[in-house]
């Protein structure tokens, strides 16, 4: 029923905007996009300003005493930038984006090489960047990668943000902006097509306000067949596809000058295939004649497999209110309500199957997610003559649950050089585990920013803090198909489910100190720190709960403007400790289809890097930005309790080096306006897991796009775009995830090919 509404009301959005567009094509002129760098009243050329939210207000950029990166819509288009997922190209290169594995349907992200070092694809587990949309934090790493709904900007807090932003942000946090309703009619459509049979269709639609509503619809269709073929005669769907739809409708009141109210309720789908895993080198045991080594990136897979869409159900709502309490004092109210369903059918690793004649192989890791979460946070957001300050209240309330079956789906013959499909019913098969933790979490935050009457006003100083209070409450219910059991406090072993009944709080300060130089350069420094929750890793035998990961970091930079604002440079150092790291460990189970992992604080480490973004805009319409990252993270050698010794962690995703350049070019052409963007983006290689030196290739992508805008059909027609896109322009491969098993042998998991495609747009 919830799927049916989901379709038909996507269906209706995009009919709308098609029924719009036939109605009123003529009726309304065009709007020029604004280009990001631009020319002022008396002529003269320079960069627009940046205005961000990193401090629950709004700042100039490079008024703000953060590192943040911001990235708008035009440059998320430029780029073809369809979900987070796809920032995982290195566009901004201190944040790193990978998928869980194989798996698209989980993101791990990290910054400044703090991430996860684990598996965060658990119920009582957390990632270390928290992720926002219009205020509302998103709990779980499912769900991240769909579509992303007409986004104003996405902005890229480096570093701990506990004291603003709260738990789970201590390597930062990345905050995304939608564009809210203008209360004039308006509409943005788009249409495309593109290899492996993709295709997108997308509407943005402004209503006229009414009685002081303003309405905004936004709908959206985005399909693409898989890159690896999956070589089947039952019709299964190739690796590495993806099936995203959405839609988003939007109110906002504002009655009069002191209060307005902004409710939404989206709904969203996300299907998804997983990576095709190739075997690289082979391991000590004997892998089939079918099961040959590919040293570059597939094209078809060497066996055919069961596989089916993992699929992600997600739908919200959100109530925004803001009363002005007096002019310079405002109340803000955010509330949320989210809830997701998530389906992982990974059957993409049977390159990694062992042989034995009439044996079972192609283990299909199935898992299901099911997450509901609702927040609230009360901002009272002021300021005074010298003093600009924010202070708040947070609720969070989380309940998930999850399962998980492994069962092989092939049976080779006696001689390993044919194979045939198991039938499954997984109504059937014994679930290999499962379990359900109830999250609760309270915040207290203030912050002030003082401004004091000494050295002309050039020295401000910020100061703030925030106290959590987690609880985490919940039961390991299932392992290996039967009850636990596991040893309690009076030394008895006990056959049933495992408890976890846990709580900590947490302090998070921040101190900064800002100097305007001149008005151009501005110098800060500033000491904060974050937390990553503590829980349980549901993937083991014993369910133990282990504590906050915690991390302290101090920060320099400088912001400068020059060249009559036709150049901007931002530099930032870093330094900080990670204590208590979150580690997981884990060991093969004899004749089963899992492993197991353990996870433990039992690790320190330290890490220090630099950043620097660079833009220039040397003749009108022409914009060359660039960017730049060294991250250095050492981890201290950890306890195993599998091995009982010590074993050396290595940080993930994490290279030493990362950049990213970029050229924008806006002119007028054939009577219209010529937009062109090139990006390329690289890095070091990195590992790709804790307890493996196994390094990933060195990534390397370009992107690119071709735009003409603003063509006039007729006279007071709507503005129409043509475009065409590519990601991966060169079509370069490199394995972006490899690790190295003793038995198995050395696997990978390659780089997209190149993809491209066309648009046309109309834009009222």
């Amino acid at each position: 029923m919830k799927r049916h509404f989901e379709v038909s009301a996507l269906r209706a959005g995009l009919l709308a905007g098609a029924a719009t567009m036939a109605l009123c094509g003529a009726a309304h002129a065009t709007e020029t996009e604004v280009a990001a760098a631009t020319a002022s009243g008396d002529g003269s050329i320079g960069l627009e300003e940046v205005v961000v939210t990193a401090q629950k207000r709004k700042t100039n950029l490079q008024d703000t005493p953060i590192a943040i990166s911001a990235m708008d819509a035009e440059a998320l288009k430029a780029r073809h930038v369809q979900s987070v997922e796809d920032l995982g190209d290195g566009s901004i290169p201190s944040l790193r984006v990978a998928p869980f594995f194989a798996r698209k349907s989980a993101l791990t992200i990290g910054m400044r090489g703090i991430g996860a070092l684990g598996d965060a694809n658990q119920p009582a587990r957390d990632q270390a960047v928290g992720v926002y949309v219009n205020g509302v934090y998103l709990g779980r790493a499912q769900g991240l990668g769909s579509a992303l709904y007409d986004v104003e900007r996405i902005e890229v807090l480096k570093g701990p943000q506990g004291t603003l932003f709260g738990r789970n942000t201590e390597g930062g946090a990345v905050s995304i902006v939608t564009r809210a309703p203008t209360g004039v009619f308006g509409m943005n459509t788009t249409l495309g097509y593109g290899n492996y049979n993709g295709y997108k269709g997308e509407t943005h639609i402004d209503l006229p306000e009414f009685h002081g509503v303003s309405v905004k619809i936004d709908a959206l269709l985005s399909k693409r067949g898989g890159t690896t073929t999956n070589p089947t005669t039952s019709g299964q769907p190739d690796f590495n596809s993806y099936d995203k739809r959405g839609l988003n409708l939007e109110a906002a009141w504002k009655p009069s000058d002191s209060f307005s109210a902004d409710y939404a309720f989206d709904v969203s789908y996300d299907g998804s295939t997983p990576y095709y895993v190739q075997l690289e080198k082979k391991g000590a045991l004997a892998l089939a004649p079918l099961s040959p080594v590919q040293s570059d990136r597939a094209k078809i897979a060497n066996i055919g497999v069961p596989l089916q869409m993992s699929e992600g159900d997600t739908w919200g709502h959100r109530l925004n209110l803001t009363w002005k309490l007096a002019d310079n004092l405002d109340l803000k109210s955010i509330s949320s309500y989210r809830k997701l369903t998530q389906t992982q059918f990974d059957n993409g690793a049977v390159a990694l199957s062992v042989f034995s004649p009439n044996g079972f192989f192609a283990r299909y890791s199935v898992a299901r997610v099911w997450q509901d979460q609702a927040s609230q946070e009360f901002q009272l957001v002021g300021k005074t003559d010298r003093v600009e300050y924010v202070g708040g209240v947070f609720y969070f309330r989380e309940k998930v649950r999850d399962n998980a079956q492994t069962p092989n789906s092939l049976q080779w013959n006696a001689t390993g050089t044919a194979y045939t499909s198991l039938s499954l019913d997984f109504n059937t098969i014994a679930l290999d585990r499962a379990s359900h933790v109830s999250t609760t979490s309270y915040g207290a935050f203030g912050q002030a920013a003082w401004t004091p009457p000494v050295l002309d006003d050039k020295l401000h100083v910020t100061v703030g803090g925030r106290y959590t209070k987690d609880a985490k409450k919940g039961d390991l219910d299932i392992v290996n198909g039967a009850l636990p059991s596991y040893v309690d406090a009076n030394k008895n072993t006990v056959v049933g489910k495992i408890p976890l009944d846990e709580s900590w709080s947490h302090f998070d300060p921040m101190i900064s100190v800002a100097y305007e130089v001149t008005p151009d350069i501005n110098l800060y420094g500033r000491w904060a720190t974050g937390y990553k929750a503590g829980g349980a890793n549901s993937r083991s035998l014993t369910y133990r709960a282990y504590d906050p990961e915690k991390v302290k970091m101090f920060e320099i930079g400088a912001k400068t403007e020059f060249w009559n604002r036709r150049g901007r440079l931002n530099l930032a150092a870093f330094t900080g400790d990670v204590k208590d790291a979150q580690v997981d460990f884990n060991v093969l189970i004899l004749n089963n289809n899992r492993g197991t992992l353990e996870t433990t604080n039992a690790a320190t480490g330290k890490t220090k890097g630099f950043e620097a973004d660079l833009t220039l805009m040397p003749v009108e319409g022409l914009t060359l930005s660039a960017s730049y990252a060294y991250t250095d993270i050492k981890l201290s050698k950890a306890f195993n309790p599998f091995t009982n010794a010590q074993s050396t962690i290595y940080p993930l995703y994490s290279p030493k080096n990362a950049g990213s350049v970029a050229m924008d070019y806006v002119r007028p052409a054939f009577g219209a306006t010529l937009k062109a963007h090139l990006d390329a983006n690289f890095a070091d290689a990195q590992y790709t897991s804790t307890t493996d030196p196994t390094k990933s290739d060195k990534p390397f992508t370009m992107n690119g796009r071709l735009a003409l805008a603003d063509i006039q059909l007729s006279e007071g027609a709507p503005a129409l775009q043509l475009s065409v896109w590519s990601r991966n322009l060169t079509n370069k491969s490199y394995a972006f995830l490899r690790n190295t098993n003793a038995a198995l042998g050395t696997y990978s998991i390659f780089s997209e090919p190149r993809t491209f495609g066309v648009e046309a747009n109309v834009k009222f």
